[in-house]
């Protein structure tokens, strides 16, 4: 068939009407377009929309920035930017341990040894490979005291042995679990920083030059009066992971968080980071919850805390509710040290906690106050006594004695546990048959000074009247809203039951010494773990002294679990293990768990790829950055 020439082309035209012209073109014209279209939906049924190249990212802080070492990293910017230019050995997700610079991790001896296979084909920046040699080098460095690591710590004690390029040995002297967390280490270039004298190590100005293992390197760093601006960071082309879609993350010094707000509002910071919920248009928020939680320590060396009744109407008194309530939307419930549910709880009732009191010899005076009639104790039986004894607890045994002429005629006393002491505590026991003998379903006395024949012994010999005690504990604090906000709540239930409340709040910088002379009787204070769950650090009998144990709790059968499950690699049997531990720290009632605060990270709408799930750290927020795009491409 063949088609029309330009001039047949003419003369139908001509041949047409003046209304068949503008109808056969408008016909034309609608063929086209729907055609048109009909391409174009075939285009879009045919392809899909995935992330493309380009484009840079600006995060504001108002924090500083001095070093980029993660054997230094202090501020948050820091932390952030070492995230982005180091990769680590491995990184922890929920309870895996997953490969980074790794390709494989070995648990020998029962956890006492780490074996670390690095990848092949995983380079510096500058194109030299990276080897076991950056990691012990890296280790050795952050064990030196002349280097001033702040992780030297975790350190200490782990030998390291290098046993190829490739492989390498981290030993421990016992077992841990908590070890893991260090295999998230960040190793360092020894071919840039072995010629730096240690004793120099924080001043070198490598530090702030590193070269890259990560998914970005420097580019350029802005200094204003040797104050560090800006921080550019670029793609690393060498980067052995998925490379990045975003091209380049600009990392800008802020003077203060309202500067910092009024920068996002006019378009100058995509993302930035603050501790309390605001509202930003072309802007999406996330609340990121780290592994922390808030709670009411109850100090067990307080002289009004010893006495346990005591500390059970405190916790009675709390409110949680009405705490949750009042703080609604900035915190989120905690139970457990776990920080899962759990069926150990001490439910709000004001009614009980007076009773409670009430049994306590804690009775309330005409100002609605409570106070007691107490005893003091000048001395107290602590260790078992038996024939054959000598010493001051035998003389105070003897003296205590005397007191019965009928049981002791003798009075004598001699420091030495004799047949006479003995026949006076067989007579002892039988005189207050009901409390020691009855118990263990006994008659006659033994003469031996064990738990209950102790108690009744210090509860008649060694006790004297004292002036009345009042029901007064001091409530201390950090000034921060949700925190001051939960202490008003407990103080007003406490003062209700006949509490007097010293109510304490300290600025951040100033509660540190607070802790350290543990001077407080209640406190509301947080606790946060370092990527491994492994509350050892925080409830051992060896930290009572330190200021990680608030509540100054010395337990035997709370350490030996607390040491048992850090020797425990199976996740089921060591979760047996925290559990019982979570059962008898409950029955210390030296603790309310009360909350967790999230922190909200807030990024302009037009950044897709973010996943705001199961940070260990802020700075993890960074650990999916490839995944992370703005522009878009359509693909068939």
């Amino acid at each position: 068939m063949k088609f029309p020439s330009k001039s047949q082309l003419q003369q139908f035209f001509n041949v047409l009407n003046k209304k068949e012209r503008v109808l056969f073109s408008l016909f034309l014209f609608l063929f086209f377009l729907s055609l048109t279209f009909s391409l174009y939906f075939l285009y879009l049924e045919h392809t899909k929309v995935i992330p493309d190249f380009g484009e840079t990212i600006v995060e504001g802080t108002t924090e500083s920035i001095q070093t980029l070492n993660p054997l230094f990293t202090f501020t948050q910017p820091e932390k952030d930017i070492a995230e982005l230019l180091l990769s680590p050995l491995f990184e922890i997700k929920g309870n895996e341990v997953l490969p980074k610079l790794a390709e494989k991790l070995e648990i020998l001896d029962g956890g006492k040894t780490f074996k670390v296979k690095l990848k092949d084909k995983i380079f510096w920046e500058d194109g030299k490979e990276i080897t076991a040699d950056d990691v012990e080098f890296t280790v050795s460095l952050m064990q030196d005291s002349e280097v001033k690591s702040p992780q030297r710590l975790d350190w200490l004690g782990v030998e390291v042995e290098k046993l190829s390029d490739k492989e390498i040995l981290f030993k421990l002297r016992e077992p841990s679990v908590s070890f893991l967390k260090n295999l998230t280490l960040r190793p360092i270039p020894k071919h840039q920083f072995q010629g730096i004298s240690r004793s120099n190590f924080l001043l070198a100005t490598q530090n702030l030059f590193l070269l890259s293992s990560g998914p970005y390197k420097i580019e350029n760093i802005k200094e204003k009066e040797n104050k560090i601006e800006a921080v550019s960071l670029i793609r690393n082309e060498r980067y052995f992971g998925e490379f990045p879609k975003i091209v380049r993350i600009v990392f800008l010094k802020f003077d203060n968080e309202n500067e910092l707000k009024r920068s996002a509002k006019e378009g100058i910071v995509d993302a930035f980071l603050l501790k309390e919920r605001e509202n930003f248009s072309k802007f999406q928020s996330f609340e990121i919850y780290l592994p922390r939680y808030f709670a009411l320590f109850l100090n067990l060396k307080s002289k009004i805390l010893k006495d346990e009744k005591v500390r059970s109407a405190i916790l009675f008194s709390v409110d949680k509710k009405r705490i949750l309530k009042e703080n609604f939307g900035e915190t989120k419930n905690v139970e457990s040290p776990l920080l899962e549910n759990t069926e150990f709880k001490f439910n709000f009732d004001l009614k009980e906690a007076e009773k409670i009191l009430e049994e306590a010899g804690f009775e309330k005076a005409e100002n609605g106050l409570r106070e007691k009639k107490a005893k003091e104790t000048v001395f107290e039986f602590k260790k078992n006594l038996k024939i054959g004894d000598k010493g001051e607890d035998v003389k105070k045994l003897q003296e205590c004695l005397s007191k019965f002429e009928e049981i002791y005629p003798s009075k004598e006393v001699s420091g030495f546990f004799g047949l006479e002491t003995k026949r006076a505590v067989i007579l002892f026991q039988e005189k207050f048959k009901d409390e020691i003998l009855t118990p263990f379903n006994l008659e006659k006395g033994n003469g031996e000074v064990k738990e209950k024949t102790r108690e009744k012994l210090n509860q008649v010999c060694f006790q004297e009247e004292k002036e009345t005690i009042p029901l007064k504990v001091s409530l201390v604090t950090v000034k921060e809203k949700i925190a001051q906000r939960t202490a008003q709540i407990i103080k007003e239930n406490l003062e209700k039951i006949g509490f007097q409340v010293d109510f304490k709040i300290f600025e951040p910088e100033k509660i540190k010494e607070i802790l350290q002379k543990k001077d407080y009787d209640l406190l509301i204070f947080g606790q946060m773990y370092d990527r491994i769950l492994d509350p050892f650090i925080f409830w051992h009998s060896l930290q009572a002294e330190e200021i990680l144990n608030l509540s100054n709790l010395e337990d035997e059968k709370i350490d030996d679990l607390l040491i048992n499950q850090r020797k425990e690699f199976d996740f089921q049997k060591r979760k047996e293990i925290l559990k019982n531990f979570e059962k008898e720290l409950f029955q210390k009632k030296c603790v309310y768990f009360l909350y967790n605060i999230p922190v909200f990270y807030y990024l302009s709408q037009k950044i897709k790829g973010f996943s705001g799930e199961n940070f260990n750290s802020l700075e993890d927020r960074f650990s999916q950055v490839e995944q992370w795009y703005i522009k878009e491409k359509r693909t068939f």
